[in-house]
């Protein structure tokens, strides 16, 4: 196992470096430029100045290994700085926004919370619905219970969740009016009335978010059940006279977690990354409107990062997924 995880991590050195330059590449090449954002009214010789303290007139490779020398190396001494009280940046150039004219990584850090807050929620409990729904639907396969699961999945994942966030804003915000249809990004979380209010803006994001997630594991979840249950080991299991829930729990069930394990995994980056669609709907101040935000004002260092961030995330939860198969099956053998 040891030697399986020394050598994925040193594929993913160049996995990563040649996903950063496409990142990079693309996103400087696409239709727009930060100049669009100066004011006509300033004067040209001033435009010039403020383009070249942004960089943009140097050339793409020196910009790109800037860039990289940034994203692996200055912002990790800042973050190790921040922590721990050393001065081991030494004032060196980060990554600076278009936009704010800040470090694109300070308003990273003022966004995650929120985001963790809605998506992470919304993710674990959609883990936690779609779990026992799936092992249930597919130990009663087309029982009332396993059609109806089955139905409100494919609705579930079947629709978009710009959709069906609009639809509960209008049934339960503007109808019904039990839900804000806003988050509120600036409240503060001192009291108990202050709790229930969180929580009562976080009901409708967390529930279409949780509801998309359900209905995806849940569905690998049955089928993976389904194609356990019928193998010769659980029919020998039973011969030998060991009890129902032993034989589901204990054998199918854990060889059944690994395709699971795999959506789990792989779905875990957009908990950083965030629902950019759902945070806009409710006006979410997380990742994810900051990355529609930064697309909209050109601010190249921000899509750049952002997206970055989450193929880094997708790459490293490959490889947490990929040792969790070996602890779920002891068959696998890497070394």
């Amino acid at each position: 196992m040891l030697t399986f995880i020394l050598r994925r991590l040193l594929l993913a050195i160049p996995t990563l470096i040649i996903i950063s330059f496409v990142i990079f590449l693309v996103v400087d090449l696409a239709p727009g430029s930060p100049a669009s954002e100066i004011p006509l009214t300033v004067p040209p010789e001033v435009r010039a100045k403020i383009l070249e303290s942004m960089g943009v007139n140097q050339p793409l490779w020196t910009r790109y290994l800037l860039w990289l020398k940034q994203f692996f190396w200055v912002e990790p001494l800042y973050a190790i700085d921040a922590l721990f009280g050393t001065d081991l940046a030494q004032g060196a150039q980060r990554i600076i926004s278009y936009q704010t004219r800040g470090p694109v990584f300070d308003v990273i850090m003022q966004r995650i919370p929120q985001t963790l807050t809605v998506v992470g929620m919304a993710y674990l409990i959609g883990i936690l619905i779609a779990l026992p729904i799936g092992i249930y639907s597919a130990y009663r396969q087309y029982s009332w219970f396993d059609q109806l699961g089955t139905f409100v999945s494919m609705v579930g994942y079947s629709v978009p969740t710009f959709f069906t966030g609009v639809l509960f804003i209008v049934i339960f915000s503007v109808k019904l009016g039990w839900f804000p249809s806003i988050y509120d990004t600036t409240l503060k979380v001192t009291d108990w009335a202050s709790f229930v209010k969180q929580v009562m803006q976080m009901t409708l994001p967390v529930a279409v978010l949780a509801l998309f997630n359900a209905a995806e594991i849940s569905r690998y979840t049955r089928s993976s059940m389904l194609e356990n249950l019928g193998q010769d080991y659980v029919r020998t299991a039973r011969a030998k006279g060991m009890g129902e829930g032993k034989v589901v729990m204990k054998h199918v069930l854990r060889n059944s977690m690994i395709p699971v394990v795999t959506i789990i995994a792989l779905g875990m980056p957009s908990v950083f990354g965030g629902a950019i669609i759902t945070e806009n709907v409710f006006k979410v101040n997380g990742i994810g409107s900051a990355l529609i935000g930064a697309i909209h004002g050109n601010d190249l260092p921000m899509v750049q990062t952002i997206t970055f961030i989450f193929a880094v995330l997708i790459v490293l939860f490959n490889l947490i997924a990929d040792i969790l198969y070996g602890i779920l099956d002891p068959r696998i053998r890497y070394d």
